[in-house]
């Protein structure tokens, strides 16, 4: 029986820990250490501070992020809150530090020149100034500013530069916490990235499953950044999506073996969660006239090796792939106005297969 992983906590929800013991010390002169924080559904974890400063009216503290067993780009990141004295009135305001970014496209929940500090984190932290100035007869009129020191480097591994997200990281989180592998950060960026290409005028867009077909269907289409989506292993996630917020060309793009496993009905094409159906492939096979070939391909190594054997024997693999695997896509959008095509590319990056054809 394998070892449970452990749960970690949002940069909303660190976002929040510090901004509550930041404002807790500039009405009190006193951090609280460890700070109990108030999430979605009762949650009240406590978190230790990392850094405390005060000084002029001007109060910060810092939470190191602990994402748990989520290999999270912001694990041990430093999130960082500043507090002052806001005008009266005001309410609660929020501003991006050093390394918090900032939102320059529409189409995501924030509007363009907004600090990229997400809904429900503002939420939690403008309730948790709210309490912490009732329990000292206090006015909640507060200026918040959220800072990553190391925000700018991580960001440039996130999808925020696509996105339209500059000059650092988001603060994140709906429920405050990090469930490990859970993917849902993965396909909330897949869901933003449609949104922002909608909101963009993206006639046009393509989920790939990785940088190499990115780069094949880009170049092949002639596609902007903001129509680009790093789908992953997630076709269904992009395509389920599509559905709901359509546009007016989809295209998938992706290695023959990935490409198979959505030609046979998978729309995870995870290797733990979907195999490359060689059946499927000899069955493609038979029904071209490729009766020996289709036998070497039920015995085949791999979908590699599969791919190889019928080229050498003349078959165009990758496009009855191609055709199939745009035929599982279109029944998933359904009824939707979207025109979808696939593309299939080899290791090397070269296109062995388009459907519809050109």
């Amino acid at each position: 029986m394998g070892e449970q992983l452990r749960y970690g906590w949002t940069t909303g929800a660190c976002a929040t820990a510090a901004t509550t013991a930041a404002y807790t010390a500039l009405l009190t002169g006193e951090f609280p250490d460890p700070v109990e924080v108030l999430l979605p559904k009762g949650r009240r974890p406590t978190f230790a501070l990392a850094t405390e400063r005060l000084a002029n009216d001007v109060a910060s503290a810092g939470v190191i992020k602990d994402a748990g067993d989520d290999p999270d780009v912001t694990h041990g990141a430093l999130i960082v809150a500043t507090v002052r004295r806001g005008e009266p009135a005001s309410g609660v305001t929020f501003a991006a530090g050093k390394g918090v970014g900032t939102v320059t496209r529409p189409g995501l929940p924030l509007d363009v020149g907004e600090p990229a500090i997400n809904p429900v984190p503002r939420r939690l932290m403008r309730e948790a100034i709210e309490r912490v100035a009732a329990a000292h007869d206090a006015p909640a009129d507060v200026a918040v500013e959220i800072s990553i020191p190391e925000g700018e480097e991580l960001a440039r591994h996130t999808w925020n530069p696509r996105l339209g997200i500059l000059g650092g990281l988001s603060v994140l989180g709906t429920t405050g916490v990090v469930v490990p592998y859970s993917c849902s950060a993965w396909i909330d960026s897949i869901r933003r990235g449609i949104d922002v290409a909608r909101a963009m005028g993206e006639q046009h867009v393509a989920g790939a499953v990785g940088s190499t077909s990115e780069q094949v269907v880009a170049e092949l289409y002639g596609l902007s950044e903001s129509a680009l989506l790093d789908m992953g292993d997630f076709a269904g996630a992009v395509l389920k999506y599509v559905r709901q917020h359509p546009v007016p060309r989809l295209s998938i793009a992706g290695g023959f073996a990935k490409m198979s496993k959505l030609a046979a009905g998978y729309l995870d094409l995870h290797s733990k969660r979907s195999q490359v159906d060689l059946g499927l492939l000899a069955e493609l096979a038979r029904d071209a006239g490729h009766q020996r070939l289709a036998g070497e391909i039920g015995q085949a190594n791999s979908a590699l090796h599969a791919l190889e054997l019928a080229e050498a024997d003349g078959l165009a693999l990758g496009e009855l792939v191609a055709e199939r695997a745009r035929q599982a896509a279109a029944d998933v959008l359904g009824d939707a106005p979207v025109e979808v095509d696939v593309v299939v590319i080899d290791r090397a990056g070269r296109i062995v297969g388009r459907a519809p054809q050109p």
